[in-house]
């Protein structure tokens, strides 16, 4: 009698097969048996005894939903998150969906603009020494490469600072000059909070900042710098090419990830827990940098200050597609929303999505001068202010006191992390070199700056 009634209620219209249900809503039946699977997509009916499905007519708009989201390449466990949300929050989940994936087409492009620019460079220098001319065909930027982050070409050292070095000093050319980093780093739980889940280190091969979030928030961000030790160890006392430094930070991105899950894996919630991420490795001749989040860096050359990261948040996507000026979005409510960072393995985290840090990497100057900082600096001081810190300090200690201040002054919401670095010329180690200072000497004086 059971069957008798589904038949009829299919027959007259209230019900359809899985047939015409196909033809309605543009899935063809063996993806809505798939759908049906993993409860994305459930039949109104399923007969006991024969299996067959019959769909209410109703179901074709979240059906249709489901296939247009399947065209932009949504996968499905993300999918059957929008398609439980009501419109208004569907609306903002594929924002978040798409901008991620814009994220990554940009991070992707910058890496192959730097691979096609590095190649052809190489390209130059092997034909100038087939031709005997000896030139490398350089670009303004040490090494002939260009930055892929726009900063190609700027002027001179940061707050009228000035190094002399020699041609080649940051290829590691005939005659170049050292580079070292010279760098100071500071966390401070700012004037609101009471826990301090930011992270920050600061030493000769390796620069970063962390913010962690969620129930292990503080766990995940020293995981993520503590993983980085390592490959900063390794780049840092082996000359790696531009290739092998590549593959060096994408296996560095790797361990990251790795442990921060294992990190927030004990908590009741380990896929609300996660951190972002900014740091830069050197190595003697550029620096890689490895990001995630809406932790920020910036580079101050020639009295300019630029920023050299991307946000990962949907306020910065929307500020990208122009639904948004930056003036609005510091008060929007979804500011605090991330489109990346790193989380537990569990399931999709409310805040953030798990995925992989952008790479890139940077040619040097003798003069730069880096900051790295949680939002907790740069969502409360404007980058005027920054950078008027940042050139009135004299050294990256005195920098990052600055800039902590800064935080306070404007309230210190949230917690803050800083790192400061210069790069400069290592007049000792060369001077020893060249005979001046003795090899002993010029390594007593590197530890003591180091200490």
């Amino acid at each position: 009698m059971e069957r008798e009634g589904r038949a009829v209620g299919a027959a007259s219209g209230e019900l359809v097969t899985i047939g015409e249900f196909s033809r309605l809503s543009r899935l063809s039946a063996k993806a809505l048996r798939r759908y049906d699977e993993l409860g994305l997509l459930r039949p109104a009916l399923v007969d006991p005894v024969n299996g067959y499905r019959y769909y209410d007519p109703a179901q074709a708009e979240r059906a249709r939903l489901v296939a247009w989201l399947r065209r932009v390449g949504m996968p499905l466990s993300r999918i059957a998150r929008v398609v439980a949300l009501d419109a208004g929050a569907a609306a903002v989940e594929i924002r978040a969906y798409w901008a991620r994936v814009e994220a990554e087409t940009a991070a992707r492009r910058d890496l192959a603009m730097y691979l096609v620019d590095h190649l052809a460079a190489e390209g130059r220098a092997m034909a100038a020494i087939s031709d005997g001319t000896g030139s490398t065909g350089g670009r303004g930027v040490p090494g002939g490469a260009r930055c892929t982050d726009g900063t190609a070409g700027l002027p001179g050292s940061p707050g009228g600072r000035s190094v002399a070095v020699r041609p080649g000093a940051a290829s590691g050319g005939p005659g170049a000059v050292p580079l070292v980093i010279r760098c100071a780093a500071l966390t401070d739980t700012g004037a609101v909070r009471t826990e301090n889940q930011d992270a920050a280190f600061a030493g000769p091969q390796l620069l970063a900042v962390a913010d962690g979030f969620g129930e292990r928030g503080a766990e995940a961000s020293a995981a993520a710098i503590e993983a980085l030790k390592p490959s900063a160890r390794g780049v840092g006392e082996s000359g790696l090419s531009a290739a092998d430094l590549l593959n060096t930070l994408e296996d560095t991105a790797d361990s990251v990830s790795r442990a921060v899950r294992e990190a927030v894996a004990p908590g009741a919630a380990p896929d609300g827990s996660g951190t972002t991420l900014t740091a830069m490795l050197w190595t003697g001749s550029r620096l890689g940098l490895v990001h995630i989040g809406d932790s920020r860096a910036y580079l101050l050359r020639g009295g300019g200050l630029y920023r050299i990261t991307h946000d990962h948040s949907l306020v910065q996507a929307m500020i990208d597609d122009g639904s948004l000026s930056p003036e609005e979005a510091a008060s929007h409510p979804e500011r605090a929303l991330l489109l990346k960072a790193l989380v537990g393995a569990g399931r999709s985290a409310p805040t953030a999505v798990a995925a992989r840090p952008d790479i890139r990497l940077r040619e040097v100057r003798a003069g730069d001068r880096y900051l790295l900082c949680s939002d907790g600096l740069s969502a409360v001081v404007d980058e005027a202010g920054l950078r008027e810190a940042i050139i009135a300090a004299e050294t990256p200690e005195d920098a990052v006191r600055r800039l902590v201040g800064l935080a306070h002054e404007a309230g210190g919401p949230d917690n803050v992390a800083c790192v400061v670095a210069d790069v400069v010329a290592d007049v000792v180690i060369a001077d020893a070199a060249a005979g001046h200072v003795s090899a002993e000497d010029a390594g007593a004086e590197d530890v003591a700056a180091e200490a």
